[in-house]
C-alpha cells in the first residue's frame, strides 16, 4: 500500500516536472513569436534572456513543485500532515530557488503529532538543502508555541531541556530573539542548582536583567514579526521571574540559616557578586588619571593569584568616566589558537564581545574576514582604526589578562607578529590605551618583552587595606547580619593579611560551621556568632579546600629558575625550622618579599595561611 502511494506521489511528480518543462517550451515559443513581429536580431536576443532567467530560477520546476506543496497542504488533514514531510519538494530538489509556500506551517504541525519526524526534516533541510530560511522559520515556530506555553517557573526552567536541540550555530535567519530566550532559561536553570535560598535569589539578578534588556530591545525593534512572536512572551517571563525571586527572597530572610553570601573562587562578576568587590579606590584613579593623560603610558597590573586583578578589570567599567571604553580579553583564551590567524580571529570576537557586556553596550563591526585570513594583523589595523572612526570621542582601554600567555604563542608559531601588532597600535593608533594584567613582573619575562612594552606604569595589586578587608567581612552584602565577635574579626585578619581570597574563603567557611551548628540545634540561629575559636577550628578545611591556591604558590618559586627555585624552598624550610637568615639569603628575601611570601626582615611570614599551609606540606613530604 505505501509503496503504491509513493508510486502514485512520484509518477505525480514526474508528471509535474514534465508538465513543467512543456510549459516552460510553449512559453519560449510564444516569446519567440512575439519577437518575430519586432526588430529580429534583438527580439531574438530579449527572448533567449528572458527564457535563460527562467531556467536559472528553476522556474520549470518550481511550477510543479508549488502545485505539488498545494495539494499537500491543502488536501492532507492536519493529523496526517507529519506524514506528508517526507514527499516535501526539498526531498527530491535540493536546489530550490523561489520559495515554496507552508514548508514551515506543516512542519510545526507535524512537531505536535512526532518531534522526531519534524526535527529530521529540520535537520535535513539545515545540512542538505538551501531551505535554511525555511528551517529557521519552522524552529521559531516550534519556538513560540513552547515559549507562550510557560505559565510557572518550572516551565521556565525546562526550556532548556525541551528545546536543547535547536543547534548553536543555529542558521542566520533564525535571529537573535530566540537564541537569547535559551541563555536566559538555562540561567534561571543555574539559579535553581544554587545551594542555599539566597544564592538563588541572587542568581536570578542574571537572566531578569537579561530579560528587561530583551524587552526594551522587543519594544524599540522595527520587524514586527518578532515584536508579535515575543514581545508578550518576554513580559510574561519577566512577571514569572520576578516574583520568585520576591518569593525566594522571603523564604530567606525567614530561613533560620545565615545566607552564604560569600564567593571564594573565581573572579567576582559585578551582576552576581555587585557590592562584594571592596576597594582597590586606588587603582581604579590612577588608572582613569593615566588614561586621561596626554603622554599614555602603557599600564601594567601586576600581582600575586587570586589578588583581585579579574574582578577589577571587570568592575573597572562602572568605575570610570563614559568617554573610556574598557574592553577585556582573556589572552589564555586567545592563546588557545595554534595559527596567527585563530589568535587574531579570537582577539577580534572577544574584544566584540566585551563590547556587549558593557554596563551601556557598545556594537563594535566585524573585521574583514577575507583581509583577516589573507594577513591578519594588518587587517587588525585596519579594523582598531575603523573603530576609531565610528565612535567618536571615545578612548578604548584593551585590558588583556594574563598577559603573559602571550609568549606561548610566540613560541609556538615562531613569530612576533602579535608583538609587532601591539606596539604598532602603541605608536600609531591614539585612542587606543593598552593595559597589562598579570602575575609577572616585566623583569622577569623573556629580554625581548622590553623592545615592545616601552613607557610602562607598573600598578601592584596586593593584599586589601585593614579597613576594606574588616567592611569585607562585616559587611560582605547589604544588610547582612552581624555574626562576629570582634575577636573574630581580628582573627581572620590576622591569619589572612587580607588577602581578599583568602578573607573570602575563611569567612566561608566560618559561616558553614555555624549552619551546621545551628541545623544540629548547637547554637541559637537569632544569636549565633562566630568565635576566634571557631576560626581556629576551620582553618583545616581552609587548607585543604584552598589547595589549589597554596599549590600555585609553592609551585611558582621554580617558575622561572629551578636552581633559583630551590634556594626559595630551602630558605623557607630553614625558617619553618627555626632557623635565622643570614647575610647571604639577602637576595633570596628580597625575591620572597616582592612574592609575599616573607616579610622585608626575613624572619617571617606575611601570611600566617601561607605558613601553616608549608608547614603541612613539608610534613608530608
Amino acid at each position: 500500500m505505501a509503496f503504491g502511494v509513493a508510486f502514485g506521489l512520484e509518477a505525480n511528480v514526474a508528471f509535474g516536472v514534465a508538465l513543467g518543462m512543456m510549459f516552460g517550451m510553449a512559453l519560449g515559443m510564444v516569446v519567440f513569436r512575439v519577437a518575430v513581429g519586432v526588430e529580429g536580431s534583438v527580439a531574438f536576443g530579449v527572448a533567449f534572456g528572458v527564457v535563460w532567467i527562467l531556467g536559472v530560477l528553476r522556474v520549470y520546476f518550481w511550477l510543479p513543485e508549488l502545485l505539488w506543496i498545494l495539494t499537500l497542504f491543502l488536501l492532507s488533514p492536519n493529523e496526517k500532515r507529519v506524514n506528508c514531510l517526507r514527499y516535501l519538494p526539498p526531498r527530491f530538489d535540493e536546489l530550490i530557488i523561489l520559495p515554496l509556500p507552508f514548508m514551515d506551517v506543516m512542519i510545526v504541525e507535524a512537531y505536535g503529532k512526532n518531534p522526531n519526524v519534524a526535527l529530521e526534516t529540520i535537520n535535513y533541510l539545515i545540512t542538505s538543502t538551501n531551505q535554511q530560511k525555511v528551517a529557521a522559520q519552522a524552529i521559531s515556530g516550534i519556538a513560540v508555541d513552547i515559549l507562550n506555553r510557560c505559565q510557572r517557573f518550572s516551565d521556565i526552567v525546562e526550556i532548556a531541556n525541551q528545546l536543547a536541540w535547536i543547534p548553536l550555530l543555529a542558521p542566520k535567519e533564525l535571529g537573535t530573539v530566540l537564541p537569547q530566550f535559551l541563555d536566559i532559561s538555562q540561567n534561571v536553570r543555574a539559579s535553581q542548582e544554587a545551594t542555599s535560598l539566597y544564592r538563588q535569589y541572587e542568581l536570578l539578578n542574571v537572566p531578569i536583567t537579561a530579560l528587561r534588556q530583551l524587552v526594551q530591545s522587543i519594544a524599540l525593534t522595527k520587524d514586527a514579526r518578532v515584536a508579535v512572536s515575543f514581545g508578550n512572551t518576554a513580559q510574561s517571563w519577566l512577571t514569572i521571574l520576578e516574583t520568585a525571586q520576591r518569593t525566594l527572597n522571603e523564604q530567606a530572610q525567614q530561613s533560620k540559616e545565615i545566607p552564604q553570601v560569600y564567593i571564594a573562587g573565581n573572579s567576582l562578576d559585578p551582576e552576581t557578586a555587585k557590592n562584594r568587590f571592596k576597594g582597590r579606590i586606588d587603582i581604579f584613579r590612577e588608572i582613569e588619571s593615566l588614561t586621561l593623560s596626554e603622554q599614555m603610558p602603557v599600564l601594567l597590573l601586576y600581582g600575586g593569584r587570586r589578588t583581585g586583578k579579574t574582578s577589577a578589570l571587570k568592575y573597572l567599567p562602572y568605575r570610570i568616566q563614559a568617554n573610556i571604553v574598557p574592553l577585556l580579553v582573556d589572552i589564555q583564551g586567545v592563546a588557545a589558537a595554534t595559527t596567527l590567524k585563530g589568535l587574531a580571529e579570537n582577539l577580534a570576537q572577544q574584544i566584540i564581545e566585551a563590547a556587549r557586556r558593557l554596563p551601556r553596550k557598545v556594537f563594535l563591526p566585524n573585521p574583514d574576514a577575507n583581509k583577516l585570513a589573507e594577513d591578519p594583523f594588518p587587517a587588525l589595523q585596519t579594523w582598531f582604526a575603523e573603530i576609531e572612526r565610528s565612535n567618536f570621542g571615545k578612548k578604548f582601554l584593551l585590558c588583556l589578562d594574563e598577559y603573559e600567555r602571550l609568549g606561548e604563542v610566540v613560541k609556538a608559531t615562531s613569530s612576533r607578529a602579535p608583538l609587532n601588532f601591539i606596539r604598532n597600535l602603541l605608536q600609531h593608533q591614539r585612542k587606543w590605551i593598552l593595559l597589562f594584567s598579570g602575575s609577572h613582573e616585566l623583569s622577569e619575562l623573556d629580554d625581548y618583552w622590553s623592545d615592545y612594552l616601552i613607557n610602562t606604569r607598573a600598578l601592584r595589586m596586593t593584599y586589601l587595606h585593614e579597613l576594606e578587608a574588616r567592611d569585607l567581612i562585616q559587611q560582605p552584602v547589604e544588610n547582612f547580619s552581624d555574626i562576629y565577635e570582634p575577636t573574630a574579626v581580628d582573627e581572620i585578619i590576622q591569619l589572612t593579611r587580607c588577602q581578599p581570597y583568602l578573607v573570602q574563603l575563611v569567612c566561608y567557611e566560618v559561616v558553614e560551621l555555624l549552619n551546621r551548628d545551628i541545623r544540629r540545634n548547637r547554637r541559637e540561629a537569632d544569636t549565633a556568632k562566630a568565635t576566634a575559636q571557631d576560626v581556629q577550628e576551620v582553618i583545616p578545611i581552609v587548607l585543604e579546600r584552598g589547595d589549589q591556591y597554596f599549590r600555585e604558590l609553592w609551585k611558582s618559586l621554580t617558575d622561572s629558575d629551578v636552581y633559583d627555585g630551590l634556594r626559595l624552598r630551602s630558605l623557607l624550610r630553614r625558617i619553618i625550622y627555626g632557623e635565622t637568615p643570614t647575610p647571604q639569603d639577602k637576595g633570596v628575601i628580597r625575591k620572597l618579599t616582592r612574592k609575599e611570601i616573607l616579610t622585608p626582615e626575613g624572619n617571617a611570614f606575611q601570611v600566617p595561611l601561607v605558613q601553616k599551609y608549608i608547614e603541612q606540606l613539608l610534613e608530608e613530604e
